[in-house]
């Protein structure tokens, strides 16, 4: 059936080579797919479809590359339909790639609590073995995880946060987000603790580790070496090796997503989850339920008794 397909393109649509290949790799990865689930090509349905499409964008593929391949299983159950194959087109009113809501990643919640053990350990490790410098940094990286995941702040948000911003003893921070608009998030118990020891022992360090003579003072509330401001890199990286003990490899973004999923599944209304994002349209947030419900459905099949009793 493929076969005639591909030869209907080359003959009668006159598809070049390439072409005629890149239809071939497309295809093929749709039947492996529907292989795994005990399908054909005549007996798919419009959910293998949308899982397909749902499975190349959580493998990172771009939503033109996506287009493509809907593209040739839009023609080849064109040819099919046509050709009296099949009775029913499982493309039928399948939204465009751009118009998709790809899921955002999360950590689960034992994931989060390694990587914020990771930071405490490397503290601990550095109080015994290391100098007063890479105690600080130590702290400070620490602090930062927990601000991330306590405030769902974005990376530059959180590089560009002031000492002025911070409300540590009200347990709240401002946050400056995108547009310039501001909201006002709140900070739980570890990481107002985190702060603290941060901003005692630990900022102190960081504004003369260049300068000896002189601090050298800075707006902004967490600091590199010699008071200079972070860099987004450089966030990137301490929570790419925090998260390097929950197994994943997670990104400042997915503690934000982290910190907004956890919190739908403790039972966070909406407009409170939009409050603390920063999200215009509450219809920006809605997503958070949709992985709050994956993954009830996930734990439910795990471990209730009947859950896979048929």
């Amino acid at each position: 059936m493929l076969s005639s397909f591909l030869d209907y393109l080359r003959i009668e649509k006159g598809l070049a080579p390439l072409s005629i290949i890149a239809y071939t790799t497309d295809l093929g990865q749709f039947v492996q797919l529907l292989e795994k689930r005990k399908r054909l090509l005549q007996t798919a349905t419009r959910n293998d479809v949308r899982d397909f499409l749902q499975q190349l964008f959580s493998n990172q593929r771009d939503g033109r590359s996506v287009g493509r391949k809907l593209s040739a299983l839009r023609q080849l159950y064109r040819y099919l339909l046509l050709d009296k194959k099949i009775e029913y087109d499982p493309t039928l009113n399948i939204e465009s790639p751009r118009q998709w809501k790809v899921l955002p990643k999360s950590l689960a919640r034992d994931e989060m609590d390694a990587t914020l053990s990771a930071a405490l350990a490397r503290t601990n490790h550095a109080g015994e073995q290391n100098t007063p410098l890479s105690v600080a940094l130590a702290v400070r990286d620490r602090a930062m995880l927990e601000v991330l995941y306590a405030g769902a702040l974005r990376v530059t948000e959180i590089v560009s946060a002031r000492l002025e911003d911070l409300q540590l003893e009200a347990g709240y921070m401002l946050v400056r987000g995108k547009g310039d608009k501001e909201r006002v998030v709140p900070l739980g118990k570890a990481a107002q603790s985190a702060l603290s020891e941060y901003l005692t022992h630990s900022r102190p360090v960081l504004a003369t580790a260049k300068k000896a003579t002189a601090r050298t003072t800075s707006p902004f509330l967490f600091v590199a070496r010699g008071a200079h401001q972070l860099t987004r890199q450089r966030v990137w990286q301490m929570v790419r090796a925090a998260s390097a003990a929950s197994g994943r490899k997670a990104s400042p973004h997915m503690l934000r997503h982290s910190c907004a999923t956890h919190m739908v599944e403790n039972g966070a209304d909406l407009r409170t989850v939009q409050t603390i994002l920063g999200h215009a349209d509450i219809s920006t947030t809605q997503v958070y339920t949709h992985l709050a419900l994956d993954r009830l459905r996930t734990v439910y099949q795990k471990h209730h008794p009947r859950a896979k009793t048929r």
